[in-house]
């Protein structure tokens, strides 16, 4: 897919981190822009910077766990603008589940699913249809993660199930693409190849109350930097890639008609050999052991 001045891309998560990063990419690249975020004044001050910048925006609060609210997302990108080439589902949180997986709080993975996973599907389910409909060239590209999309973090685990479950997603909506013989491709995002400094990790200041905690945390949550800290004490290295990489991996996967963006790296390579090995001799996972669980 080429992409060219005059075309449509819809961001969501787009006032911070990746989702921001890739608003301000496409806009560089001379697309029309639609920025979705739940949180009303990082929307605004994203919308302001790219207008004062001269590109052409339309910024609308979503949550995308809710699909009456995603749907009057995509009505407002089709009143506005007539049509959408690119949908990026990129919204996403860290659960902030804490102790052994038989511990965790219920809503923490309810309401990681219903961002993570439920929030993909209500886009797909929002915008494709339309996107077919228009017969114009487009492009889908869902948000995974190296933790989950790859192998978990036993640490995140209820974040790496949402992040697995986006990828075998994005699997079938490619498949089912392809069978409708559709000019609409798909591709699942695994930003890197390093760490990505999001606000992934202060998630909880947009919970809603329906995914309230049932009981009070036994410890803080865990900052970016603290994160970092423990992995470092644990023996692991830790590089971070800047945003801006990964929005120009996704425009360059984009023109390429690349499913899997997930750049070039040993470490990843390394983990999906050693699950890929483990599968195919029906061997314990022991490509899990090593990372810190407390």
């Amino acid at each position: 897919m080429e992409l060219r001045e005059g075309q449509v891309a819809v961001v969501t998560g787009a006032a911070s981190g990746i989702g921001l990063a890739l608003v301000r990419r496409f806009a560089a690249e001379g697309l029309t822009v639609v920025l979705g975020d739940v949180e009303e004044e990082p929307l605004a001050r994203a919308a302001e910077e790219l207008m004062d910048g001269g590109a052409q925006i339309l910024a609308r609060t979503v949550d995308v766990s809710d699909p009456d609210s995603v749907r009057a997302f995509a009505d407002a990108a089709y009143d506005t603008f007539g049509a959408v080439h690119v949908l990026c589902n990129n919204a996403g949180v860290g659960s902030g589940a804490e102790g052994r997986m038989w511990e965790h709080d219920p809503n923490d993975w309810k309401w990681a699913f219903a961002v993570n996973v439920w929030g993909v599907f209500h886009g797909i389910q929002a915008f494709v249809p339309r996107m077919l409909a228009g017969g114009e060239p487009g492009h889908v590209v869902n948000t995974s993660s190296g933790d989950g999309g790859i192998a978990p973090l036993p640490t995140a685990s209820a974040y790496a199930v949402t992040k697995s479950a986006v990828v075998t997603m994005t699997e079938s909506l490619y498949a089912h693409l392809k069978a409708e013989h559709a000019r609409v491709g798909a591709s699942v995002l695994f930003p890197g190849p390093h760490m990505v400094r999001t606000g992934l990790g202060e998630s909880h200041r947009n919970r809603p109350e329906r995914y309230a905690r049932q009981r009070p945390r036994k410890t803080p949550y865990r900052s970016l930097d603290q994160g970092e800290a423990a992995m470092k004490e644990a023996g692991h290295e830790v590089a971070f890639t800047p945003v801006e990489e990964v929005a120009g991996h996704v425009v360059d996967g984009i023109r390429a008609d690349r499913f899997w963006m997930l750049p070039e790296s040993e470490h990843s390579d390394r983990r999906i050999r050693a699950r890929a090995r483990s599968m195919l001799d029906r061997s314990d996972p022991t490509y899990l052991e090593g990372f810190p669980l407390d």
